[in-house]
Formats: C-alpha cells, sequence, structure tokens
C-alpha cells in the first residue's frame, strides 16, 4: 500500500482523499446523474466501487432495502474473486475471517450397507496450484460490506441510496437530427415499503418512517446498470428475454448450528445416499454450515408447491440422507427451497440484437439479472462481480474521456459468452449432483467431474476474443503463461528498492488503469543500448507512444498507465540509478519518486521461467479488470501505438 503522496497520512491510510463530486457530494438523490445503480447486489456494489475511482464521474447507487444487506444467499468466493479482492485492497481482511476449503469428500452408499453411507474418496480443491489465493466460504453480506467500504473510501465517496425501489425506465430517441438528450435515459422511483427493509443508515430514516412512502420521483442518467437480481425490473423495462427453463428439480437449503456425529461436518462434501443427496459446505465462524438438501423430482404441474416444504421437513430429510449419523439442528438463522432454474439473458443491454452496432447502449443489465443456475457449483456471486467490474471501468473510461463510447459494445460481447458458458457447466453438475451413484455410468463420475473441470468455477477458463480492449495472439509465444485475453496470473517477484519478496499481480489495484508490463531483455540494468532500453526511451520521449497520446496535458502519465519493469537478474544486479526514468516516475504534489514499479526476478520462482517469458524480452498489456490484453516483443512499438490507439481515445 502507497500513501503519504500528499504529505503525511496519519489515519486510516485505506481512506484516500475525496476529489471531483466527492468533495461536495450531496446527502439527496439528484435529479440528474452520469451512472445510475439499480441494486446493491454484488453486481452493482463492484460497479459502484470501481465508479468510485473516477471522482469526474457522477454516480448514484439505489437499493430498495433500507439498509446493508444482514444475511445473503450466497457464500462460495473462488479464487478469481479473492484476486478480485487484492484489486480491491481487501484480500487479506476477508480472507482471515472466511472459511477455506482445501479439499472435498466424496460420501456414497457402503458397498456392504446401502442403507448407509461411506467415504468413499477425498479430493484436493485445487490440485494445480492455480491460484495463489484459496477458495472462500464466507457470507455475501460480508462481502458487500467490503466493496460499499472502498467506494465509500475512494475519491469518489459513493454511499448506497437507500429505500428507492426501482419502477420503469425510458430510453430517449435520437432526433431529427440523430442527436440524444445529454441524459437520455429516464428513470422512475419509488419510495419502497417497510416490507424487507433492515436497518438503514441514519440519513436514511426519516425517508423509511413511513411518511414518504409511495411517492415517486424521476432522475436522468446518461447510463443505467441493472444490477436488481433474477427478477430484474430493468431487465423487463428493454425487453430483454430471460431464456430457460426449470429443471423440475428440488433442493431445500438451511444455515444450521447443530450437534452431530457426522465425521466431515467440517469438510466440504457430496454426499450421495439411497434417500438423496446432500452437498454439505462448512461456514466461517466455525461452527456454522449449510447444506443443500435433495428433494427430488418436482411434477410440472406443481405449480410451486414443493416451496411451502417445512423447515422440519428439510431436516428429516437430511437426516434420512445422513444415516447412519443423525444431525441434531439447534439454530437455522436462514433457509429456503428452491427449484434449479438455468436461465441466460438473450442481451445484456437495451439494444435489440438485431441493431447491435448501430447505436451506442445506455442500459445495461448484471448478475442475476442476466443468468440464474443453482447455487451449487458457487458460481452466482462470483461471476456477478465480474460483470460488475467490467462495466464499471469502462463506463468510466467512456464518461472521462478515455474512451469511445463503442467500449461499452463490448460489456455484452464479453460477459454473454461467459454467462451461457456458466449456464452449461451448471446444467451438468446440477444433473450429476442429482443422481443416484448407481445411475452414473462410473461410481467416480462426480468426483471426476469436480477435479477435471475445476479451473472453471474457480474462475479462471474465461478468455475474451479479440476485440477494440483484446489484441490478437500473434506473439502469444513470447509469454505463453499470460494467454491474451485471460486474467494476469500473477508470480513472485523482487522488488529492487528494498529486496521485498511480492507477488507481480498484488499490485494491481482496481484503479481504473492500464498496466504495461515491460519484462526486460538479458542485458544488464545500466546498458543503454539494450532492448528495454531503447523501448523505455520511445515511450517517454516518442510523439506516437501511448503516453503521449493518451495522457491529457498537464496531466502524469501515472493517472492512466500503471508503467513496470522486471529485469531478468537478482535485484541485487539491478542499479536503480540506470533503469529508465519512465519506471521511476515523479508522484504527487511533491513529485516524490515512485520506487515500486522496478522488480527483479526472484531465483527460488523466475517469472521468465515459470510464465514462458521470452530471454529477449517482452511487453505485456493488462486492462483494467486484470485481463491480458495484448502481447509483443520490445521491437514492437508501433504495434502498441495502435493498440492504445484502438482501446484509448487521444487526448
Amino acid at each position: 500500500m502507497q500513501f503519504h503522496h500528499y504529505g503525511y497520512v496519519s489515519g486510516d491510510p485505506r481512506v484516500e482523499p475525496a476529489a471531483g463530486v466527492g468533495l461536495d457530494r450531496p446527502g439527496e438523490l439528484p435529479d440528474e446523474v452520469d451512472v445510475l445503480i439499480v441494486g446493491s447486489g454484488p453486481a452493482g456494489m463492484v460497479a459502484a466501487a470501481q465508479l468510485a475511482q473516477f471522482p469526474g464521474v457522477t454516480t448514484r447507487l439505489v437499493e430498495r432495502r433500507g439498509g446493508r444487506l444482514e444475511i445473503g444467499q450466497a457464500d462460495g468466493i473462488q479464487a478469481r474473486s479473492v484476486e478480485t479482492f487484492q484489486a480491491f485492497g481487501f484480500a487479506e481482511r476477508i480472507i482471515a475471517e472466511a472459511y477455506r476449503i482445501t479439499e472435498m469428500a466424496f460420501w456414497k452408499p457402503d458397498p456392504e450397507n446401502h442403507a448407509n453411507i461411506h467415504r468413499a474418496a477425498v479430493t484436493p480443491d485445487d490440485p494445480t496450484g492455480i491460484s495463489e489465493f484459496p477458495h472462500l466460504i464466507v457470507n455475501q453480506a460480508r462481502v458487500l460490506d467490503y466493496f460499499a467500504e472502498y467506494a465509500r473510501n475512494s475519491p469518489g465517496r459513493i454511499v448506497p441510496d437507500y429505500g428507492w425501489e426501482f419502477v420503469g425506465l425510458a430510453v430517449a430517441q435520437p432526433g431529427a437530427g440523430g442527436d440524444l438528450p445529454e441524459y437520455p435515459v429516464t428513470v422512475t422511483l419509488e419510495r419502497a415499503t417497510g416490507v424487507g427493509l433492515g436497518a438503514g443508515d441514519a440519513s436514511h430514516a426519516a425517508a423509511l418512517d413511513g411518511e414518504h412512502t409511495g411517492e415517486r420521483r424521476t432522475v436522468r442518467a446518461k447510463y443505467v446498470v441493472g444490477a436488481d437480481g433474477a427478477r430484474s425490473k430493468v431487465r423487463e423495462s428493454i425487453g430483454a428475454q430471460h431464456v430457460g427453463a426449470q429443471s423440475f428439480h428440488a433442493w431445500g437449503v438451511m444455515d444450521t448450528l447443530a450437534v452431530t456425529d457426522f465425521p466431515d461436518i467440517r469438510t466440504k462434501c457430496s454426499i450421495q445416499s439411497e434417500a438423496g443427496n446432500i452437498l454439505l459446505i462448512p461456514r466461517e465462524g466455525g461452527q456454522l454450515f449449510r447444506m443443500y438438501v435433495d428433494l427430488g423430482e418436482v411434477a410440472e404441474d406443481d405449480h410451486g408447491a414443493v416451496r411451502r416444504t417445512t423447515l422440519d421437513q428439510v431436516i428429516a430429510k437430511a437426516n434420512d440422507i445422513l444415516h447412519p449419523y443423525t444431525l441434531d439442528v439447534r439454530n437455522v438463522p436462514w433457509h429456503s427451497v428452491y427449484e434449479v432454474g438455468h436461465r441466460v439473458t438473450d442481451r445484456f443491454d437495451d439494444v435489440p440484437l438485431h441493431e447491435q452496432g448501430s447505436r451506442t447502449p445506455r442500459v445495461f443489465i448484471t448478475g442475476d439479472a442476466c443468468h440464474t443456475h443453482s447455487a451449487k457449483a458457487g458460481q452466482g456471486m462470483n461471476v456477478s462481480m465480474q460483470d460488475g467490474w467490467n462495466i464499471g471501468w469502462k463506463l468510466g473510461h467512456v464518461l472521462d474521456g478515455r474512451a469511445d463510447a463503442k467500449l461499452l459494445e463490448t460489456y455484452h460481447a464479453e460477459r454473454h459468452v461467459v454467462a451461457a458458458e456458466l449456464i452449461a457447466f451448471d446444467r451438468e453438475w446440477s444433473k450429476l449432483m442429482a443422481t443416484k451413484p448407481e445411475d452414473l455410468g462410473d461410481p467416480a463420475e462426480l468426483e471426476d467431474f469436480y477435479v477435471r473441470t475445476f479451473e472453471f468455477p474457480a474462475g479462471f477458463m474465461t478468455q475474451y476474443e479479440p476485440s477494440m480492449i483484446v489484441g490478437s495472439q500473434q506473439h502469444q509465444s513470447l509469454a505463453t503463461g499470460f494467454p491474451v485475453g485471460k486474467r494476469f496470473k500473477s508470480a513472485p517477484v523482487e522488488r529492487v528498492c528494498d529486496g521485498n519478496p511480492v507477488h507481480l499481480g498484488h499490485h494491481h489495484r482496481a484503479d481504473g488503469r492500464w498496466r504495461i508490463y515491460a519484462f526486460a531483455d538479458a542485458a544488464p540494468s545500466r546498458a543503454d543500448a539494450s532492448a528495454l532500453a531503447s523501448w523505455a526511451r520511445w515511450l517517454a520521449e516518442a510523439s506516437d507512444s501511448p503516453l503521449a497520446a493518451h495522457v491529457p496535458a498537464g496531466g502524469a502519465f501515472d493517472d492512466v498507465f500503471d508503467v513496470k519493469v522486471v529485469y531478468q537478474q537478482p535485484h541485487l544486479e539491478v542499479e536503480l540509478g540506470h533503469v529508465p526514468r519512465v519506471f521511476l516516475p515523479a508522484t504527487g504534489p511533491f513529485g516524490l519518486t515512485d520506487y515500486e514499479k522496478v522488480y527483479a526476478a526472484d531465483p527460488a520462482h523466475d517469472i521468465f521461467e515459470e510464465r514462458g517469458l521470452s530471454r529477449d524480452g517482452v511487453v505485456v498489456v493488462v486492462r483494467p479488470d486484470h485481463y491480458v490484453a495484448q502481447v509483443l516483443p520490445l521491437s514492437a512499438m508501433v504495434e502498441l501505438a495502435d493498440f492504445f490507439r484502438g482501446a484509448l481515445l487521444a487526448r
């Protein structure tokens, strides 16, 4: 963490100085905003947290509840999400309070007595060590708390506007000259009723006391982000179709405090028995656990009757499945009954499919508004957060003038593919989870599928196609461990200024900046004729370099681009006095030198070896949301300039 740029900081360094709209943020919801986010679930809160780093953009988030979420339904946190938490500055804190999954046990009918269950196999959760971060279990409410803290402490000072329910919206059509009004989306909101309201912020108490219930008002926005859940009114308002069907299989789910003789109660388990199936998820805190209890097939004419299954019936079913073990339930903080459904919305913005590319989208939907599926693969919150981060930085870039509005078309193009792949994966996983062992072609099919596909639910299979912000794979052989279009996989390096071992990707903050990593050729750092030195001079001095083309006049390039270098030599062989100045930028009003952009290979974990990096030098460009955008040789200066010319506007 870096601070003291503007002088000595004696307080919490996580609270950044307010700037822009954050300097005098009005308490009341304004009539006009740049971005209106509807819903404070995972996607909405991540979008708000990212946009809070763009203090020139007026962003408000409305939520029908009266305050923070107290008990969330989601709890599975995949490693890709923990990488995201690191970018937003709270990975270490949430890891400390979460439950960590290291393995999964598979229980099946005992071959000697099918009425009983026995432990048939135990598999590691991450058999190949694909991430340095763990797979966690922690309640969704705590995840939202951390994102809310980040948004509140960022320069834009974003806090939710509680107690507002979305009613509808209208998007203005172009006039005779083809022009749109500055705020083309008119949103109707209504003061929410007391139903479902929690303990709200004191500033909203008067609005939630019933006096203003039902009161309506309109807000005009440049853009709207719908993060309002599976029954999204924003989705309905833009005419998008939620396509798919229920699987006609029901599950009871309960968060439970219980006394039991089941030996793996603190281990993630798939339990298949003659009486049905259970997915057991230990929860944070050491005592709480969640059970997804198989309630069996549901008749097509059930009309939701299965949802009236009582908690006592779910507990009884769980005991049948666990036989010969018993479950003495002492407390259930939350429970529900649901039917598995697999649906994906046909489009993620307000532009009909047949008009794609003909106009700029103005309304976007994220999270459960786009994709719904079972909870048992732990994907809903994780994929939703990536939706929110994706649209958040793109809106920030467009609204502060860094990028053309065409950038917003890539949101649907990128995230719709991910959602479709998610639905296909979850359909297969849910089918296997609900199948009796004797009906499987191979008794070990479930655990084999879990191990074989672990990279997908962990969040690492996403690979975006070439676009204005994803380059070609022409030079992929120069950096085989950083596939273009996939997330930047961190690796250990040594910081030259102090010899500290660090993870390179852990310094990639969610601040809206592009990262340019220069992996040096083998020449010593003092060599003025090296490939790195030539590239660094071009980047710092040439009129066609990204720094010259895309940094505002009088601005600091470090506000737009985070440029780092990694040398092949051990850190003691790199002399800071010979490092090109572009890697030692001045920062803050005092023009202090930033020493934390110069790294060396860690001899014990050589990043050049571990990530297949060319010893002749290579440049890796990473997007603000941590995805690799381009891989180029150090000599490809024109190609680098051309890439950013397509991704960003000249300033």
